[in-house]
């Protein structure tokens, strides 16, 4: 049953102030004094400190704390190209999550812009006034060179949300899944429906994570990606196996995992029925997987499945990722988001998921416990203990590799997250009732 029809979900858009994100002061001007200080000649004092040493910015102005939401709308999901007009509420929604989960603002800007030097060219302008770049719905495979090139030029986090943050939700999984079932991840063999920018990105922190290579079968919408094959690109080649094995039923015999980033009904039951003893399915296609939950569990219940929705267990949901991995990203002023803090953030979300989980949270998604076992892997997006988990373990791997500029105290890092929350929600409640916005 749909949570909502057509109408409210525009009427949520368009009513009251049209859009979703406003920007607003939180220094007062209601003074002469006030006034002069806000601007001239007052301003004047915070330029030239920052004249004087250009990372006096991050005093004096918001740049620590403000995240660049970056789109020309061409891989828009579940929606494809749509440019970037239309794609311009998924940005702004993007900016509501990283406010709502982890108080971090967003400008988010929607650009006319389609080729990679015009990409690059727009996101090293930024780097003065942003704290870090989040690129989002931009086709493959010019995604892949955009954010390498832009990962060598600037000094500030970039991180393409849609190939990192489903590998980091979906490698916490696997991480607990394994866990369960006693396999080792270095015996394992994964069969990818997709080739897109998370297919690639999966499958690479995977690797990182101990996945052989070889054990890797990865599907487009050609077929098994492998050497004979002609017209590869270099990230698909990457992942070619050495000879054809066949077609997606003859590879999914045995196989330990199936990772659905395609389209609905991909695999069938009787694909399922061939796969390995306590399998993994994460079938990741919205609104409909590439097979149901249903349709697996009838005749595969030992298999441990994850979905991108919210009405079934294991959800692989972005949002359990980008919030806080900025957030601890952006606290120790990190120069990059490398491997090492992306598999911290993994490591922290899959030992979350065996922390014992409050009632209210139960309450919240109707069921009346949720206890690590094969339906819960993956910590539920509403946990508000993902931030004080994950944004210090990244942080924490940041300092560790050397990308970190600044050295926190973790544990009153966490506690200092906790406090800046709660005056976070509060101020944005204010912000939302004053709207008289009515659910």
């Amino acid at each position: 049953m749909a949570l909502f029809t057509k109408n409210e979900a525009l009427d949520y858009h368009s009513g009251n102030r049209t859009g979703k994100l406003e920007v607003m002061s939180i220094k007062p001007c209601e003074t002469l004094k006030h006034l002069s200080m806000a601007y001239s000649p007052g301003v004047a004092e915070a330029c030239r400190e920052i004249a004087t040493d250009t990372d006096a910015v991050y005093d004096y102005t918001n740049k620590g704390n403000l995240v660049a939401v970056v789109s020309n709308g061409t891989a828009v999901l579940g929606l494809g190209n749509i440019g970037p007009e239309a794609g311009k509420p998924v940005m702004e929604g993007k900016g509501v999550l990283f406010k709502i989960f982890s108080d971090i603002d967003v400008y988010d800007l929607n650009i006319n812009a389609t080729t990679p030097d015009e990409i690059v060219s727009f996101c090293t302008m930024l780097e003065p006034t942003f704290g870090g770049i989040n690129l989002e719905d931009i086709k493959a495979p010019e995604c892949f060179e955009i954010e390498t090139r832009l990962k060598e030029i600037l000094n500030i986090p970039v991180f393409h949300d849609d190939q990192h943050g489903t590998a980091i939700i979906s490698a916490a999984g696997i991480i607990n899944a394994l866990e369960i079932s006693g396999k080792k991840i270095e015996e394992i063999k994964i069969v990818v429906s997709g080739a897109g920018a998370a297919a690639i990105a999966c499958s690479n922190l995977y690797v990182h994570m101990g996945v052989k290579r070889e054990n890797i079968f990865m599907f487009d919408s050609r077929g098994l990606i492998h050497a004979g094959r002609d017209g590869l690109n270099t990230f698909k080649k990457n992942f070619a196996q050495a000879t054809d094995h066949g077609s997606l039923a003859d590879c999914m015999v045995g196989a330990d995992m199936f990772l659905g980033l395609s389209v609905k009904d991909a695999i069938t039951q009787e694909m399922v029925k061939t796969m390995a003893d306590n399998a993994i399915i994460f079938a990741c296609a919205n609104p409909d997987p590439e097979i149901p939950y249903h349709d697996v569990k009838d005749i595969r219940p030992d298999i441990i499945m994850g979905t991108g929705r919210s009405d079934f267990p294991n959800q692989v949901n972005n949002v359990l990722g980008f919030p806080f991995i900025f957030r601890g990203a952006l606290d120790c002023r990190a120069t990059t988001i490398n491997e090492a803090m992306k598999i911290a953030a993994a490591n922290a979300l899959a030992q979350l998921a065996k922390e014992p989980v409050a009632q209210d949270l139960c309450d919240a998604y109707g069921v009346d416990t949720l206890e690590f076992g094969i339906d819960y892997i993956i910590p539920k997006p509403l946990d508000p203990r993902v931030l004080t988990w994950l944004a210090p373990a990244v942080a924490k791997a940041a300092m560790e590799t050397g990308v970190a500029q600044i050295q926190l105290d973790l544990d009153q890092y966490a506690h200092d997250l906790e406090t800046r929350m709660a005056a976070s929600k509060t101020r944005t409640k204010l912000v939302v009732d004053s709207f008289g916005y009515e659910d």
